[in-house]
């Protein structure tokens, strides 16, 4: 069964969508089977996987709010070997199209029940906001994987993040867990952000991922190519961070099984 992952924080400008695409496809890289979901109207992590949302594509619109089929709805040809479920401004309006629907805060765990079986990770790429639809990722999710930026700001932030995670563990999802924190943008020659770097390790201990990803052009340059930094370039930093991210992940993964064993 897939490990449903949702990569969220309430706080924009973290680098979501680029560790959505990123871990997605380092992920399929290591011949796992992956889906992303794209949850934000803008459409970023559709466009960063090589799929024009101003296209003729199926979105999430499609599944939550047109009860389309989840098979119907899902891309297969992407830049990173992984399947997507696309976003465009269309996703607006499911904001507030949700709000009118039964059972509103779980059709999208409903709808992922039959292709759970069918991949090996879900990542759900989250908007920068706590609205209906951050709140159907988190009630379809196993855990959140944060990235995070390592300044002050980002630490209010993170506490108010876990301060929703808690309420909506207790409303919509008792099993929803912390997945890991990702330092993200990490430059090792500033103060504050090895400051930062270390309260976190203080505070969450072994949730916090020792994978960094640092600050690197490639990686920003790789979305206006439509693809994943890996396939963008391959011996960057950024592309060699996220496919060590998704080698922790896969260990961590591999540890927990064996315990419950």
């Amino acid at each position: 069964m897939a490990r449903v992952i949702a990569i969220a924080n309430q706080k924009g400008g973290v680098g979501k969508t680029t560790t959505a695409v990123n871990l997605a496809a380092s992920m399929a890289a290591t011949k796992r089977k992956v889906l992303l979901i794209d949850l934000d109207p803008q459409g970023n992590a559709t466009m960063g996987s090589g799929v024009d949302k101003y296209g003729d594509v199926p979105t999430i619109y499609d599944l939550l709010i047109e009860d389309k089929p989840i098979h119907d709805v899902i891309s297969k040809e992407t830049s990173g070997e992984y399947h997507l479920i696309a976003a465009n401004g269309d996703v607006t309006a499911a904001e507030v199209k949700l709000m009118e629907l039964f059972a509103r805060e779980v059709r999208l765990r409903n709808a992922l029940e039959s292709v759970l079986a069918e991949y090996d990770f879900i990542f759900i790429d989250c908007p920068p906001s706590l609205n209906m639809l951050t709140v159907n990722a988190m009630a379809a999710a196993d855990s959140i994987l944060v990235p995070m930026q390592c300044e002050y700001y980002a630490l209010e932030g993170l506490t108010a993040l876990m301060d929703t995670i808690t309420q909506l563990s207790k409303l919509v999802n008792p099993k929803l867990q912390i997945e890991g924190i990702l330092r993200t943008m990490y430059d090792p020659r500033n103060r504050l952000a090895n400051d930062v770097s270390e309260q976190l390790k203080q505070h969450f201990g072994d949730k916090v991922y020792r994978t960094v990803i640092p600050r690197n052009v490639r990686l920003a340059e790789a979305p206006s190519f439509g693809a994943p930094a890996m396939y963008y370039d391959r011996a960057s930093s950024g592309a060699k961070s996220y496919l060590a991210l998704a080698g922790e992940i896969l260990r961590r993964k591999e540890k927990q099984a064996a315990a419950v064993a």
